[in-house]
């Protein structure tokens, strides 16, 4: 029933990983089909260690403290790319990076992985920088919201606010542990492939945990941005990255009403343009500008304000790397793209105000739209290269926010899946 700190707990359990799993290197990779021709997924078969030793009392007793979250760091650009077609064409000529690295459990029982994951936190650290993600496989430590933490403490990565935090509060299973969308009435919107970021903000990783896998579907989706940017259109990867890109981050379908208002629509309707650019952006951290829809609303024929972010490059170099990686959103964010898969999955239900109120789009920088044949050819390129990855409750995912991109399949029953964020 001792409290013990998180230092402390680490410094015991590096003396216990040597003294019972001993500072193992990971054998090396070898490489297995995934489940999406042309995408290639690393795995690593780790020698297993039998031990006799229990888990510790106190790590079993100890109760759950509150995790202190650090703010959501803000959006590493890199430097300018002075020539994007040169630069993709480099990538194209150099070697295809790996693209994910299976981990299956080194050991047996929760604390001894728990052990390993201390002594071998740079490898793991070093996979997910080459692999873009390291995917854990049959771990008993991460099968609680407890454990999973102690797999990331173990791991010395440092927990940040959700980047959604500025703008809305997604629910929390734990302290510092955000559930993912895993409400039924989602269970049929097909969530695209996005990195993480809002506005300015974006983790520099995360870590993904199964607690309970859907009935039917829901698998995690993951995509190498690397791999995107190579198969991306010279000419359209030359006008996106000119033009630059901008995203909707919200919809206020409320004014029909300022039409019946005959010679005191324009001033009425400038006047709340203005309330509601005050409003918003007195809530986020990120300059918001407000403009009319033209044509409505994407959901409906409601007389629509959008709000939309700042204008962004769609290609980033990587913080630590320098190597460009597509770090686009429009797969997940445009509005045509999500209406296509409603026509097969069926249309998203709303609980709430809030659900209707939270919509997206993408734009070019210049606010005018992609046009259907360009989103299309961003919607293959982007599908190409999804690898579905069907995780059972042991199972987690640490990626590479800036390289990796994430998203979720349709499913049907209940879901429980979680995530947290690192700087």
């Amino acid at each position: 029933g001792v409290e013990v700190s998180v230092a402390t707990r680490k410094m015991r359990l590096v003396a216990f990983s040597l003294a019972v799993v001993g500072a193992r290197g990971l054998v090396p990779a070898k490489t297995a089909g995934s489940v999406r021709a042309g995408v290639e997924v690393s795995v690593a078969t780790l020698e297993p260690e039998v031990s006799s030793s229990p888990r510790a009392a106190a790590a079993a007793a100890s109760p759950a403290e509150e995790v202190v979250l650090a703010e959501c760091p803000l959006t590493a650009w890199g430097e300018t790319i002075p020539d994007i077609v040169a630069a993709q064409k480099e990538a194209r000529a150099s070697p295809a990076a790996p693209f994910l690295y299976e981990l299956a459990a080194p050991a047996a029982t929760a604390e001894e992985q728990e052990a390993w994951l201390v002594a071998n936190a740079e490898t793991v650290s070093a996979r997910m920088s080459s692999h873009g993600a390291v995917v854990f496989k049959g771990w008993e430590l991460v099968k609680t919201p407890e454990g999973f933490r102690r797999a990331y403490e173990a791991l010395g990565l440092s927990p940040c606010l959700d980047p959604l935090h500025a703008v809305s509060a997604r629910p929390t299973v734990a302290s510092g542990v955000y559930e993912a969308v895993n409400k039924e009435s989602r269970a049929n919107f097909f969530i695209g492939m996005h990195n993480e970021f809002v506005g300015t903000r974006s983790p520099r990783a995360a870590m993904f945990v199964c607690f309970k896998a859907a009935d039917e579907g829901g698998e995690f989706l993951l995509a190498d941005g690397r791999k995107v940017f190579r198969d991306v259109d010279a000419d359209l990867l030359a006008e996106l990255y000119s033009r630059r890109i901008r995203y909707s981050v919200m919809e206020l379908p409320f004014f029909n009403w300022i039409d019946t208002l005959g010679p005191l629509r324009s001033p009425v309707e400038s006047l709340v343009r203005g309330l509601a650019a005050a409003a918003v952006n007195a809530k986020v951290d990120f300059d918001v500008s407000l403009q009319w829809l033209q044509d409505g609303s994407a959901y409906d024929d409601d007389k629509t304000l959008q709000a939309r972010a700042p204008v962004q490059p769609p290609v980033l170099r990587h913080p630590a790397t320098n190597l460009p990686t597509w770090f686009c959103n429009v797969h997940s964010h445009s509005s045509l793209l999500r209406a296509k898969r409603a026509d097969v999955y069926g249309a998203e239900r709303f609980e709430s105000g809030a659900s209707r109120i939270n919509k997206s789009d993408m734009y070019f920088g210049d606010d005018m739209p992609l046009t259907p044949q360009q989103l299309d050819h961003l919607d293959k390129v982007t599908a190409d290269n999804i690898v579905y990855l069907k995780m059972a409750p042991g199972d987690a995912v640490l990626l590479d926010n800036y390289q990796t991109m994430h998203g979720r399949n349709v499913f049907k029953g209940k879901r429980k899946h979680a995530v947290t964020w690192f700087e």
